[in-house]
């Protein structure tokens, strides 16, 4: 029988955390402050524990994972890698699909990859309290998860359409011992001043984080953690590249493409980077990031200075957005409703190493349930983008007549999204087209490089 899945044993799971950063085609533009000045290690220690900011800064390519970390990694870790022999079948494709699988994970994605060193790094520091923000929930859930391993306390910061959207997520958090709020909310200046100006506010994930950075800035018993965008994060999600490039080798296999959804980058960087690598060394293989019509930001936002959050509290990074008080609509997939994308992938993107595609919400549901027939998992929405980019290459594999071998993250399985599955199989649900005109009004707001 031919293999379905390739499985590793724990102790292979990776010792190092990969840094994209040596072997980007350029150096990375540096965080500016609301001065236009780069952004110090002092300034950030404000909000991020002494490790983190050193991952942060590094241009080390190999970083230790902690013991302790690995040890709490091997909960879950590694993941298994399928072959999608039904879902080839189904297509009637030449095409190989394989993806990786990140929805074992105790939270249900790859979420967790980041949550557990960003809470064992603020544990070893003394911090004792996590804000955070969340979109679908599914870091949120993560960071729950850590801060129970570790002892920490963690409130959430949820945009509001995914906490009426996904009820079960929320009720993971306050599960695992997380307070979970609805963004924008009362709690703080960013969050008022939002329902202020629109009482129904849906929220969005610019807005989540400002509210989380003002908690943690503005309390010394707290620190933020995230859960995608920055340097660290991605660097810790390489753990699934890493294990891929293995898994492929055992099956004796290289791939021609590789997809991954995109929010804020963290899907990309983790299963791409490592990939990267080989580009450097002159491969060939193509790396697609996968991303909503409805928020675009990748295939129609400005490379440029922009803040990570809605009211400027974030430094300003130099990536791809549609400004950062864009308000995307609330689309089903709400971890890919930010309005920038990670500055290490967004200089990708604008280099050429990675190439950026935008899916409508239709698409993806119907290859979420192509997906669920074949292979008997259920994608999250999140998830689903990165599937039907892969079926989309595979149909053209076929009506071509070519042979190539695709892989996708599945990141996370849809079992607390069926409500979004109910209005897809009822016909409620429809694709979002966001109108130039929007785009081009919140462009028109980005900051100056001095921060005005």
């Amino acid at each position: 029988m031919s293999a379905t899945k390739i499985l590793l044993p724990d102790h292979e799971l990776p010792t190092h955390w990969y840094n994209v950063v040596p072997d980007l085609p350029s150096a990375p533009a540096p965080y500016l402050g609301g001065d236009g000045e780069p952004v110090s290690a002092e300034q950030m220690g404000a909000i991020f524990p002494p490790g983190i900011l050193e991952q942060e800064m590094s241009s080390e390519r190999w970083i230790a994972i902690p013991e302790a970390v690995r040890e709490a990694l091997a909960l879950w870790r590694p993941t298994p890698l399928y072959r999608a022999r039904r879902l080839e079948e189904r297509l009637g494709t030449p095409a190989q699909i394989w993806f990786k699988y990140e929805g074992v994970s105790p939270a249900g994605s790859h979420k967790p990859n980041s949550a557990v060193p960003q809470a064992w790094y603020n544990h070893v520091a003394g911090v004792r309290r996590l804000a955070t923000e969340t979109g679908a929930g599914q870091w949120g859930s993560s960071l729950a998860l850590a801060g129970q391993l570790f002892g920490l306390d963690v409130r959430v910061f949820m945009v509001r359409v995914s906490y009426e959207q996904k009820p079960f997520r929320r009720s993971m958090m306050e599960l695992w011992g997380s307070e979970v709020i609805p963004s924008p909310s009362e709690l703080t200046e960013a969050g008022r001043r939002a329902l202020t100006e629109d009482p129904d506010n849906p929220g969005s994930l610019g807005l989540a984080i400002s509210e989380a950075v003002e908690e943690a800035a503005g309390r010394s018993d707290t620190n933020y953690a995230l859960g995608s965008v920055l340097n660290h994060v991605l660097l810790h999600q390489t753990v699934i590249g890493q294990e891929t490039k293995r898994q492929l080798a055992l099956a004796g296999v290289q791939p021609d493409t590789v997809f991954a959804p995109c929010g804020g980058g963290c899907n990309v960087g983790g299963m791409m980077f490592p990939f990267v690598a080989d580009k450097a060394a002159g491969s060939r293989v193509r790396l697609v990031a996968c991303e909503p019509a409805s928020c675009p930001t990748l295939t129609r936002g400005r490379y440029t200075y922009d803040w990570g959050d809605s009211i400027g509290l974030t430094p300003m990074m130099k990536m791809y957005t549609l400004g950062h008080d864009f308000m995307p609509p609330g689309i089903h997939a709400g971890g890919l409703r930010y309005h920038g994308d990670s500055p290490l992938v967004s200089q990708l993107v604008h280099e050429g190493v990675i190439e950026a595609v935008a899916l409508p919400q239709l698409e993806t549901f119907r290859a979420g349930q192509l997906i669920a027939q074949t292979t008997g998992i259920i994608p999250a929405p999140e998830s689903a983008h990165a599937a039907a980019a892969a079926v989309a290459e595979a149909e053209r594999c076929r009506e071509q007549g070519t042979e190539k071998t695709l892989l996708f993250t599945l990141s996370g399985h849809g079992h607390f999204d069926m409500a979004a599955y109910d209005r897809y199989l009822a016909g409620e649900l429809e694709d979002f087209e966001y109108s130039q005109a929007a785009v081009d009004a919140a462009l028109g707001r980005l900051p100056h490089a001095d921060g005005r």
